[in-house]
């Protein structure tokens, strides 16, 4: 009964994470020519624009995913399965199909984007800058096009989907635990209405969203391009302020008085949901801001890169990869405290309600993510164009405040998945019914073991991927830029637009492959408890490794922008020894924070959502005690 409707979910849900990604490029490439027109003109109609255009994609994707989610529950409420509350937990498990299939269009956009978009990077950056000393958007480089195209295929389509899938897996996985509840007395799954919270907290955030543009709109001038990221951090501000007391409204309006969960949680109110979806909301904003100070050259720790740069390229590796260490501190104490308190109220609905918390204000968090890519291109395209030094200056103030919001947009994404994977890791114990995970037992253990090593595993194989592509880049530009150099010939952007493409679709097979097969095999072979043990170990590695590599990367990229505005003085400046050395940290650090790091978001989710929609093969597969069928 539940195998035909949970197909159905995951084609739908595949098909609406390849509308947002597809709604999010065509807007992206729209805003970006746009976006340098205006910046020719005027600054703060230059922002307005690459704003205004991210937004589009926030408000498309949210809206679609809420919409679709709804008719799929209206759908199989009212033909599939009947409105009973004992049917309630059958029909959740079958609507898990649709996180399962935008998590697997994410891995696709994620890893296929980044391997696309890097290799055309670093092949631009290392023929075109270190060895002919021309700009990577100089037109004479054959990689040009394939850069800027890569910009809104790994950064705009790839965190639209990444994002899409967080959103669609978190309110599954809540579904899932909420209708489980029909066991209980005065379980939640027999008041429809409160089943629907999950849901309508991301309903809320769209109108919170449309709330927050109109006051930033008033409030914050961007007459100069000091006042950049000052104004893109008060979307954030101001959308997680508006966010709180609309959640709070929500709560006690929808959810009973009390309610039960389980036998456990049995008398849980609206206080307790709402201290959830706060701590989420609150954390995320805690988690941009210390990602902000890791990777923005307005502070500290980004100088310091840019200073040991004056030395060597080596030196400015290692401050880099020691601030990517340090920069997982907060956000680990963040997703821990939401995780403690959530969990105590609330058991793992209230872990999903913290995740759906910090997605609150997913509509802003991807209006200042896409925002980033398109000021990236507007800087492309003005340098292409020939429009000038000070219409460049403007689009790399923008461009600069973007890498920092890019960031931001990472650690939302790799705090949310944190919360998501844990939280469908709950809904898998309730259907594969595992009532506890315990390390000392051998087969969860083993399964811990692969789960560590799953994300390091993952991170080489699309590192490797991006190495290769790359390598082929940079001799495809080198032979071309010869010529062109000589007079005799003209950059054939497309010969380097089809390197990227064929990379991106032969790379990304393994790296998915392991992914989606590994939770299923180790479940099949070794039990339930295997693969308990897989998910955890995944998790735990992978939020680690995502966090220090998204944040490396970025401060190396922004370390080489604080040197090409002057940063270090005239005598360092861009054409310096300072600046090859930063160059050489930036093209290092590409695959780190534009592959590798955001598609381990994909890791955690996507073998958790697998183990969950495959839960009773799973849970039928494994012996008495939870280990292997054939012991």
């Amino acid at each position: 009964l539940v195998g035909a409707p949970t197909c159905l979910a995951f084609n739908v849900g595949c098909i609406t994470s390849c509308a947002c990604g597809y709604i999010g490029m065509k807007v992206a490439v729209y805003a970006n020519v746009r976006t340098a027109h205006e910046a020719w003109l005027d600054l703060q109609k230059g922002f307005n624009v690459a704003l205004r255009a991210g937004s589009v994609m926030g408000f498309c994707l949210v809206s679609l995913g809420v919409f679709v989610l709804f008719g799929l529950l209206v759908l199989f409420r009212g033909v599939l399965f009947s409105d009973k509350a004992s049917d309630a937990e059958d029909l959740y498990e079958a609507l898990a199909g649709y996180g399962l299939g935008g998590s697997s269009i994410a891995l696709f956009g994620r890893v296929g984007g980044g391997i696309y978009t890097k290799a055309a990077d670093v092949g631009a950056d290392l023929s075109g800058k270190n060895e002919f000393g021309i700009d990577e958007d100089d037109p004479r480089n054959p990689a040009c096009i394939a850069d800027n195209v890569g910009d809104n295929v790994g950064d705009v389509a790839g965190m639209g989907a990444d994002l899409f899938g967080s959103f669609a897996e978190a309110t599954c996985a809540a579904f899932v635990i909420a209708g489980s509840s029909y066991k209980v007395a005065d379980g939640i799954a027999g008041n429809y209405p409160a089943t629907l919270f999950p849901l309508l907290l991301s309903s809320v955030g769209i109108v919170v969203g449309l709330a927050t543009m109109m006051v930033v709109g008033c409030i914050y001038k961007v007459n100069d391009v000091s006042k950049i990221e000052g104004a893109l951090k008060g979307v954030l501000n101001i959308s997680t302020v508006l966010q709180t007391p609309a959640v709070v409204a929500l709560a006690y309006y929808v959810l009973p008085a009390r309610f039960a969960l389980d036998e456990t949680f049995d008398n849980v109110t609206p206080e307790k949901c709402i201290a959830s979806v706060l701590l989420g909301l609150w954390s995320g904003l805690v988690i941009g801001y210390a990602t902000e100070y890791y990777t923005s050259h307005t502070y500290r720790p980004v100088r310091e890169i840019s200073e040991t740069q004056r030395v060597s390229a080596a030196t400015g590796i290692i401050y880099g990869l020691a601030l990517g260490y340090l920069s997982c501190i907060v956000p680990t104490i963040c997703i821990g405290i939401t995780v403690a308190v959530a969990h105590t109220v609330a058991g793992m609905y209230g872990i999903a309600l913290g995740a759906l918390g910090m997605l609150g204000t997913l509509t802003m968090g991807l209006a200042i993510d896409v925002y980033g890519p398109i000021s990236d291109n507007a800087g492309g395209i003005a340098e292409m164009s020939k429009l000038g030094a000070e219409v460049r200056r403007k689009t790399d103030a923008l461009d600069a405040a973007g890498n920092t919001t890019a960031a931001i947009g990472k650690g939302f994404a790799i705090g949310s998945a944190a919360l998501v994977s844990l939280a469908l890791f709950g809904a898998f114990t309730v259907r594969a019914k595992i009532v506890s995970v315990d390390i000392l037992d051998p087969w969860t253990f083993t399964g811990l073991l692969y789960g560590a090593m799953m994300p390091y595993a993952f991170s080489a194989m699309t590192m490797k991927s991006v190495g290769t592509a790359a390598n082929d880049m940079v001799e495809e530009c080198m032979r071309q830029l010869k010529l062109i150099f000589e007079g005799s010939a003209k950059p054939d952007y497309e010969r380097c637009i089809a390197i990227s493409t064929d990379a991106s679709l032969r790379e990304m097979i393994a790296p998915g492959a392991l992914v989606i097969v590994s939770p299923l095999l180790g479940g099949v072979l070794f039990g339930k408890n295997c693969t308990a043990g897989m998910l955890s170990g995944a998790l735990v590695s992978g939020v680690q490794l995502a966090v220090s590599m998204s944040n490396s990367g970025g401060a190396w990229d922004n370390a080489k922008k604080y040197i090409e505005s002057g940063g270090l003085g005239p005598d360092h400046a861009k054409g310096s020894n300072a600046h090859k050395a930063a160059v050489i940290g930036d093209t290092v650090g590409d695959p780190l924070k534009d592959t590798s790091g955001p598609s381990l978001n994909i890791v955690v989710k996507l073998s958790a959502i697998m183990s969950l929609v495959f839960g009773t093969v799973i849970a039928d597969h494994s012996g008495p005690t939870g280990g292997p069928f054939w012991l």
